[in-house]
């Protein structure tokens, strides 16, 4: 969906309808409709149905995102069968393992006329995924954008927890975000950073969405409603940052051709041009 953000991305269980409506309430820039863990086996097919009643609604003020299930799992062809009389503005791919589960999706979404659908892969869930990040590139094309979970590799590896006592992630885990963030970044596609479990904690919900956007994400995913808004600002340039990015902007478009600058007192440089575009673009996108 051409022009959407992806700041706030809120996970939705696709068996719980009644919490649709609310959840577009929460500013969230996008929904993700979920089929996949937080929906039992036997409560699959209701989820379909009631995925597949929002979708046909012809007023859609809140994009909506469908995450399936796994390609290998026994619910795939199913979920993909009920999406074929819909039209989701993006799918969600969980346990992607790089460039082939792309293809292999894409191949199955064209035999039911989805071939459009924009595609956000899951791309760190087991441990084979983390081998086949820098292949996105490859697949670019059909990519909304990429991001990682850190509770599925923890468990498929047997760790004990991804993260330490204080919220920190542990090694491990901090290079699968860190190779998703690299891998999004060579694909050219948006880098969105992974859910905060502890959905009570908005104060640290608010230092950890602020440090995303520090390290280049582009957004992240919520599981509650309460915590779209707090995604959002820390993903919105501030005035001050807004305003420091155009005046880098305004001293090179009054020095063409000048490869170093003085501003304020420091020196700027063609990367700082770029992040201040970059800065801009995120701002009137906000």
């Amino acid at each position: 969906m051409a022009g959407m953000r992806l700041r706030s991305l809120l996970f939705v269980p696709g068996d719980r309808p009644e919490r649709f409506s609310k959840a577009a309430e929460s500013g969230a820039d996008a929904l993700i409709l979920d089929l996949e863990d937080s929906v039992a086996a036997d409560r699959k097919d209701f989820a379909r149905q009631a995925i597949m009643a929002v979708l046909s609604e012809k007023a859609r003020a809140t994009p909506l995102l469908v995450r399936i299930n796994p390609l290998d799992s026994a619910f795939i062809e199913d979920d993909l069968d009920a999406l074929a009389g819909a039209a989701p503005d993006a799918i969600v791919l969980p346990k992607a393992e790089g460039a082939p589960s792309i293809a292999a999706l894409d191949a199955r979404l064209r035999m039911r006329g989805l071939a459009s659908a924009p595609l956000l892969p899951i791309a760190t869930e087991t441990p084979a995924a983390v081998f086949v990040l820098g292949s996105y590139r490859e697949v670019a094309a059909r990519l909304l954008g990429l991001t990682w979970g850190a509770e599925d590799l923890p468990a498929a590896i047997g760790a004990a927890a991804s993260r330490e006592s204080d919220g920190r992630y542990t090694p491990p885990y901090e290079m699968a975000r860190s190779l998703t963030l690299f891998a999004a970044a060579a694909a050219g596609v948006a880098p969105i950073d992974t859910v905060f479990p502890a959905f009570r904690d908005l104060d640290g919900l608010a230092r950890y969405a602020a440090r995303a956007a520090r390290d280049g994400f582009a957004g992240m995913m919520a599981i509650h409603p309460t915590q779209a808004p707090i995604i959002n600002a820390a993903f919105t340039p501030s005035p001050e940052a807004v305003a420091h990015a155009r005046a880098i902007v305004a001293a090179f478009e009054a020095n063409p051709g000048a490869g170093t600058l003085s501003l304020d007192g420091k020196m700027i440089d063609w990367p700082h041009l770029k992040q201040a575009r970059r800065t801009l673009e995120r701002a009137e996108q906000g």
